[in-house]
């Protein structure tokens, strides 16, 4: 057969010979001839097996998701045929021939219209198949464009990409950690990173002064609508910079990423609101700006909100931070920080993108000397051998000339939600995790065999 052509380019091909591959989206067998809807990553095309046809005896043993290689002549539809609302409705594919490439078993479920009502496990189960849907690969290519955009972005900005490590050391960070025991080292153990956030301020130790990554994130924590496991951040740091200069940076990125993909914003630039503001008019720190027709036509409302407490009180009566310890309270307020002072006063230099009702990203200015975020860990109660333990790798850093710095995080998955109009993280994730905590496709979390236990040391309470 012929070198394969996309479906999506068969328009500019008519009256010629082509050969296609992909997936048989839909079978009408009308008898004399059978009519077939393929589909490829580019799109659908109409084909048709005529009586007589070479093609006829296998054309009978096609169903829905064979995967085949077709080909046939590309044909302009009659005027009273064309099909204005749908791809490639002024052409048909006249078949000559069809290889059956690999067959497939009855679906589990429907793919042809929008999943999201199917039964969450029996998706995950065969999420594979899910994603075959036009919904979900409509998502799956947003994503891409989104992540794509701001990559360009950022590199035309001459920022530069670096990646950080998975295995790491279990810092408090504000969530608990997903830890990994370490063969070599028995009874020790390796935390997966809740964020880059000391490996991007080391970064700006090393003098990168900009840097960005697409960052794989994992935090063990309750599992919600806009929140699971794993999430991916657009994580980014920069040098020499104040409060101002990173929001406006961001503000460009998102501006000019989101309107090139053919979204509206609201307002630009984009309205700031405090957090005691915020707090007080709508009872929480993300909200939705938009009216009803504006949700109904897919505005994008963002916002920053500022001005957080730098700490606030656990149940046990104690300090503890609101956001993370690496933070620079506002200029204004350093100096009660040092003292220890007005505790419950202090600012932070936080700041917060929402969009819609989610949160999209938070940032702040970091500490980069070493008796700033020595203070912090005096407020929360931490004695100098705890803060060793803890950051002292940090504090070593900081004494090696660290600039001013900061930077934020940007949730590509609730980002895409607001894109997509999606209302659950797994909508806009390739392979979800279940509300329960169980992986797509594979059978995760699962007991390791007692080879693996002796290995690594381990013994598990039965209790």
């Amino acid at each position: 057969m012929k070198e394969r052509m996309l479906i999506g380019d068969l328009g500019a091909h008519t009256s010629e010979t082509v050969s296609i591959s992909g997936w048989v989206d839909v079978r009408r067998d009308q008898g004399k001839m059978i009519f077939f809807d393929f589909r490829d990553r580019s799109g659908i095309v109409q084909g048709v097996v005529l009586p007589g046809s070479p093609a006829m005896e296998t054309a009978k043993e096609l169903r829905n998701e064979y995967v085949v290689r077709v080909e046939g002549v590309v044909n302009k539809r009659p005027e009273r045929n064309v099909q204005a609302d749908r791809q490639n409705g002024d052409i048909e594919l006249e078949i000559k021939a069809i290889e059956i490439m690999n067959p497939s078993e009855p679906m589990p479920f429907d793919i042809s219209g929008d999943t999201s009502g199917i039964d969450e496990s029996v998706r995950a189960e065969y999420r594979y198949l899910d994603l075959r849907s036009k919904r979900m690969q409509k998502n799956m290519r947003v994503r891409s464009e989104f992540v794509r955009r701001c990559r360009e972005h950022l590199f035309a900005k001459h920022f530069i990409e670096i990646e950080t490590p998975l295995l790491t050391e279990s810092t408090p960070e504000g969530s608990r950690d997903f830890v990994v025991p370490s063969r070599i080292n028995p009874g020790k153990f390796y935390a997966l990173p809740q964020s880059p956030q000391q490996y991007k301020q080391l970064l700006m130790t090393a003098g990168f002064e900009q840097y960005f990554q697409i960052a794989r994130a994992v935090r063990d924590e309750d599992l919600r609508a806009d929140r699971g496991f794993e999430h991916t951040q657009l994580d980014l740091e920069m040098s020499f910079v104040t409060m101002e200069d990173v929001m406006a940076a961001v503000e460009d990125m998102v501006t000019s990423v989101v309107e090139a993909m053919g979204h509206t914003i609201k307002r630009k630039p984009f309205p700031r609101i405090s957090y005691k503001d915020a707090m007080e008019k709508y009872g929480a720190d993300k909200f939705d700006l938009r009216t009803e027709e504006e949700k109904v036509s897919g505005v994008l409302a963002y916002a920053w909100v500022v001005n957080f407490p730098f700490f606030e009180k656990t149940d046990a009566g104690k300090w503890t931070f609101t956001h993370n310890p690496f933070s620079m309270p506002i200029p204004e307020h350093l100096d009660w920080l040092m003292k220890g002072e007005r505790i419950g006063d202090i600012l932070t230099t936080q700041y917060d993108l929402v969009c819609n009702g989610f949160e999209s990203g938070g940032g702040s200015i970091r500490a980069h000397k070493p008796e700033i975020l020595e203070a912090v860990y005096k407020v929360m109660g931490f004695s100098s051998e705890e803060l060793e333990e803890r950051v002292g790798h940090m504090l070593k850093a900081f004494r090696h000339g660290t600039p001013p710095h900061g930077g934020i995080a940007l949730g590509v998955e609730r980002t895409i939600m607001n894109l997509t109009g999606e209302t659950y993280l797994r909508e806009v994730q390739a392979f979800p995790m279940t509300r329960g905590g169980k992986t797509a496709v594979m059978n995760a979390p699962k007991a390791l065999t007692d080879k693996q236990l002796a290995e690594l040391g381990l013994k598990i309470d039965k209790k």
